[in-house]
């Protein structure tokens, strides 16, 4: 490609209004990347930044060619509980990763890692949920210290295709079950619409409020009730929805809305699109409405109107009524580079993820007991 025959160049931006600028130069790369989400977009994630980035943490690698951006790493510094170059995101972002031009990968991943290693002089890169095949598996690849892999949060993913081929992959009696349920969903008079442009906003708003009456008198995720969540799901979505990158979905029974989903969308045929949050009224549960096969049902046709995703994922989580699908297990993966003078910080990272992962298993199996000895009248 023209302005590749130039050595690389490699600069740190630290610089919040630098990186508002290079939305153009970022999405360019996004599409030659084969391995990014939607959340690497610069959309989602200069949104993210505005909503819950720090003052004088903001870390941006960037590698040009030829003036190109061929390769980038969205990271933060942060203090605790270790001194870290972590990805940018945060808890309420399922998939991390760098971008790297495909044309380029191989000189350009090497210089990421060469440009890791200079900012790790004292601190230690914790790079968490990539996805197996992430571009970020490059950068480790060509680290010269200490390195360490361990799984991360496990994802479930189904084959992006319609319903029909969805529920032919069950058994035939929880085939029977699921067409029922969506014949219901005819039945009933329920409809979906795609939304567009200016209505964006309102959509998302009422997604959330939908979301917290989902939950009423139950325990939900606390960072989705609150106002910077909403700012960043609102800023991010309506350029994200113009780019391809997201679809917003209304569900009316009656005439009101009573459901709204958000499906995130890799912006290019053969990528991956994600489920990633949705909110409906209780009167669905009362009209024996299955959500879930409601939101598959109209995910898989969007994706079918759309230039073909190869992935439909469910992203983290690996509850229950997931599994009924028969999904694909994906085991995301932390990453942890260090140098050798900060060898004894990645010694620590490693100790403490045990420590929590033993954690864990105590309290699923005590769970599990206490479940257990219920009466079955109460199970």
């Amino acid at each position: 490609m023209s302005g590749y025959g130039r050595a690389l160049s490699v600069e740190v931006c630290t610089d919040e209004r630098a990186f508002a600028e290079l939305a153009g130069d970022w999405e360019r790369l996004h599409g030659a990347c084969p391995s990014a989400t939607a959340f690497q977009s610069h959309a989602w994630l200069h949104s993210w930044w505005q909503s819950y980035g720090s003052p004088g943490r903001l870390r941006l690698v960037l590698v040009r060619k030829g003036g190109a951006l061929v390769a980038a790493a969205p990271l933060m510094r942060v203090r605790r509980p270790l001194p870290a170059l972590v990805p940018m995101g945060g808890a309420i972002t399922d998939i991390c990763d760098v971008l790297i031009d495909d044309e380029v990968a191989g000189p350009a991943a090497g210089a990421l890692a060469g440009a890791l290693a200079e900012l790790a002089r004292t601190c230690l890169v914790d790079f968490r949920e990539v996805r197996p095949g992430g571009a970020m598996e490059r950068v480790y690849l060509c680290w010269r210290g200490p390195r360490h892999r361990m799984p991360d949060s496990v994802c479930l993913e189904l084959p992006a295709v319609p319903m029909d081929e969805l529920v032919g992959r069950l058994s035939s009696r929880h085939a029977q079950r699921v067409r029922n349920k969506v014949n219901r969903l005819a039945r009933l008079g329920i409809e979906w619409r795609l939304v567009r442009g200016e209505e964006t906003d309102a959509a998302l708003r009422r997604l959330l409020a939908l979301h917290r009456l989902q939950w009423q008198g139950r325990r939900m995720s606390t960072e989705h009730a609150r106002p910077r969540f909403l700012e960043h799901l609102v800023r991010s979505a309506a350029p994200m929805t113009r780019s391809g990158q997201a679809a917003v979905m209304e569900f009316l029974l009656d005439g009101t809305v009573v459901a709204v989903n958000l499906n995130l969308l890799s912006g290019r045929p053969g990528g991956l699109a994600g489920t990633y949050l949705y909110g409906f009224h209780p009167q669905l549960r009362e009209r024996k409405v299955d959500v879930a096969a409601m939101l598959l049902h109209a995910s898989t046709e969007h994706l079918a109107s759309v230039d073909g995703h190869r992935v439909l994922s469910l992203l983290r989580g690996d509850e229950p009524y997931k599994y009924r699908w028969h999904p694909k297990r994906v085991v995301n993966q932390r990453l942890l580079l260090a140098r050798r003078r900060t060898a004894p910080l990645l010694a620590a990272a490693i100790a403490e993820a045990g420590v929590r992962q033993r954690a864990k298993r105590v309290l699923r199996r005590e769970a599990d007991q206490a479940e257990q000895a219920q009466p079955a009248d109460q199970q």
